[in-house]
């Protein structure tokens, strides 16, 4: 695609981000003062580099996302780096891990294996493991085993000359022992330890301080004091993981290190094969919330050396290595719109709605925005590219705006002044909060909701359930039921992935309804089960019903004028049939009333059922008993003709058993409805 056929959104687009992106680089690497969160600059990047992908003729070799980190600062001294010290590309999940591991078989097999066609994925990879801290990477340069000089990152090519406040951290040795090479560089991450963390975070709010927001700022921030007096009061740490000495294996060069009397994390594997590095970063994921330092992933690297010179690196990072990222607890999306659900109390809560996004290892595509007073605090409009946070359990929000992304195209957000489900007056209620005035929103109207599920035996959402959808502003009315997703569920506190996915079968499996139970759903006043069944028999299809005549109603069986009036006034509220419409567009399918069959064989005969039935549903017996003229009560009395026993039957077996009613098992049962 060439940039002209390329839409200029996309472009107004990259552009935003390359100066977010940029001005975000240089207030962390260069200011040392951070305006968001490393998941928030990685998310931002994330989106950037998948646009990227989808038009690279807008790529540019100049642009900031070709650098690895910050410009040197000019009140330290500028070093060039012996070789380029590279940064490391992301894989977030485990397919994209795989991914990693099939381009770098596919380049391997061109080298590695005669007489199979270049690029067949054949090479058998060995990989190595290590935890990936959330600090500074420094170089130390060692010369005749002396320390001589250590340096920051910077760009890759070029650092900045940290020697004597790294001096200050007791675990980077200052001579080395034994018989080394002349020159020999280490590379590894300047940390601070979480206690040290917690102790001046606890110093600065007894001193009215700021607090800081992580180890890793602290960390960089100390190393670039230009007193080294400062910086030893933080005591920071040192972890090593590469030397400059030639070896078979990476896994090897850290063995190396602790000879020379260099702390390595323990914390390692080799593995034989992606599974077992898989199997590592599990296992390190539950540790990793007690880990003395701050780590943010794993990194995965190809063991052999032979093997990393052969892949090289591309870009900015190296071929043979990837580092694999715990889900973010902050990450950005565009707002799309913003709706307002209607809770049990009438209270009207925004929603943000966004794209599907991954955050804290949970894909959300909704997030509370409270109250209007949030909102406004936040400055947030239709169309803002947002943070959101997710932290474990808690429930999605957004908490910043990054106004600078804006392109003009944003639009305020109003408060609805009619209630957006009953068109009822809005009020505004205990200083931030609006609610529908009317005392009979259906929105407020818990019992209907627990009425409405029930007939459509969605017996997964109990009372306690959705009061709390109500309540996380999942669902205003029924309708909104069917509208949900399983990470719309997932999120919630004590919500599983299982759990969510078993509401979301249930609820897509009982979208096709037959006509009486979906009359019966309504909650029409006067209008019980069978009152229902009858008027589905009588009219065959909904929109024959919502137009019928009062005098036709009166004429159907069992139906009398109350009956009729109330069904009759039902159908002519505008409220009643949009609630139905809105059903419909939500995927609920109203099946035409089947015929029943001609048997009457069990007419005047009233059965109780109890117990598990093995061959059918007890819902489905019922529904077998009525098509033959029989009725099915709910409890037993001397007026009931037969109870029906299943397994672990309940009280009213005892109960027939003492009013001396007959009792029948499965077989007797089906042998009585055979025709």
């Amino acid at each position: 695609m060439n940039k002209s056929d390329i839409p200029e959104k996309i472009g107004q687009r990259i552009k935003k981000l390359r100066k977010e992106i940029a001005r975000l680089r240089t207030a962390y690497h260069v200011g040392n003062e951070p305006g968001v969160t490393d998941d928030v600059y990685e998310s931002l990047t994330r989106e950037l580099r998948a646009l990227l992908e989808e038009y690279p003729a807008l790529r540019d070799p100049n642009a900031p996302e070709e650098r690895v980190a910050g410009r040197p600062l000019d009140k330290f001294q500028k070093v060039m780096h012996h070789s380029r010290m590279l940064s490391l590309n992301d894989v977030f999940d485990e397919e994209e891990l795989r991914d990693w591991e099939k381009r770098i078989k596919k380049l391997l097999s061109s080298f590695l294996v005669v007489g199979v066609p270049s690029g067949t994925p054949t090479t058998k990879l060995s990989y190595f493991c290590e935890v990936k801290f959330d600090g500074l990477a420094v170089s130390l340069i060692y010369e005749k085993g002396k320390f001589a000089r250590g340096a920051t990152r910077g760009d890759g090519f070029v650092g900045e000359d940290i020697t004597q406040n790294l001096k200050t951290i007791d675990s980077i040795p200052l001579s080395l022992p034994g018989l080394v090479p002349e020159f020999l560089e280490v590379r590894g991450e300047a940390l601070l330890p979480k206690d040290i963390f917690n102790k001046l975070n606890k110093k600065n709010a007894k001193e009215g301080k700021t607090l800081f927001a992580n180890t890793r700022n602290v960390a960089a921030g100390s190393l670039r004091q230009l007193d080294p007096r400062l910086v030893k009061e933080r005591h920071l740490d040192f972890m090593a993981y590469d030397i400059s000495v030639t070896a078979d294996k990476h896994s090897q060069k850290h063995q190396m290190l602790r000879d020379l009397g260099f702390k390595v994390e323990k914390l390692e594997a080799k593995c034989k094969n992606l599974e077992e590095a898989t199997s590592f970063i599990k296992k390190f994921e539950i540790i990793r919330p007690n880990f003395p330092y701050g780590s943010d992933g794993i990194v995965i690297s190809v063991d052999d050396i032979e093997k990393q010179e052969i892949l090289g690196a591309v870009g900015k990072a190296p071929r043979y290595m990837v580092a694999f990222k715990y889900p973010a607890e902050r990450a950005t999306t565009v707002v799309k719109e913003i709706r307002v659900n209607v809770g049990r109390t009438g209270a009207l809560t925004p929603l943000a709605v966004f794209e599907p996004t991954l955050v804290s290892g949970s894909t959300v595509s909704k997030a509370t925005l409270h109250n209007m007073d949030q909102i406004e605090r936040l400055g947030l409009q239709i169309g803002d590219t947002v943070v959101i946070e997710k932290a474990g359990d808690v429930i999605p929000k957004v908490v910043e705006v990054l106004t600078r992304l804006r392109t003009g195209q944003e639009v305020k957000f109003q408060m609805p002044k009619a209630c957006p489900t009953c068109g009822g007056k809005v009020e505004k209620k205990e200083l931030v909060a609006h609610y529908c005035a009317n005392p009979k929103c259906p929105a407020k109207n818990e019992r209907f909701l627990e009425h409405f599920v029930s007939a459509f035996e969605i017996y997964e959402l109990g009372p306690k359930i959705l009061r709390r959808f109500k309540d996380e502003g999942l669902i205003t009315d029924a309708a909104d039921i069917f509208t949900l997703n399983g990470s719309d569920i997932a999120v919630l506190p004590r919500f599983g992935e299982k759990s969510s996915q078993n509401i979301i079968a249930e609820i897509q499996k009982k979208k096709k309804i037959p006509l009486h139970k979906f009359i019966w759903a309504l909650g029409i006043l006067h209008v019980g089960e069978e009152t229902a069944r009858d008027l589905a028999a009588r009219f065959g299809s909904l929109d024959k019903l919502s137009v019928a005549s009062i005098e036709v109603m009166n004429e159907v069986e069992n139906i009398g004028p109350a009956v009729s009036a109330s069904v009759y006034n039902f159908f002519r509220d505008r409220n009643n049939l949009n609630f139905i419409e809105k059903l419909k567009r939500n995927g609920v399918v109203i099946e035409h009333h089947k015929r029943e069959s001609k048997s009457r064989k069990l007419a005047g005969l009233t059965f109780v059922l109890t117990g598990t039935l093995s061959r059918m549903s007890r819902e489905i017996a019922k529904e077998r008993i009525i098509a033959q003229g029989g009725k099915v009560a709910g409890s037993v009395s001397s007026n009931t003709s037969y109870v029906v026993a299943g397994a672990d039957p309940g009280s009213k077996l005892a109960q027939a058993e003492k009013l001396g009613v007959k009792i029948l098992n499965e077989n007797e049962f089906l042998k009585m409805l055979t025709p």
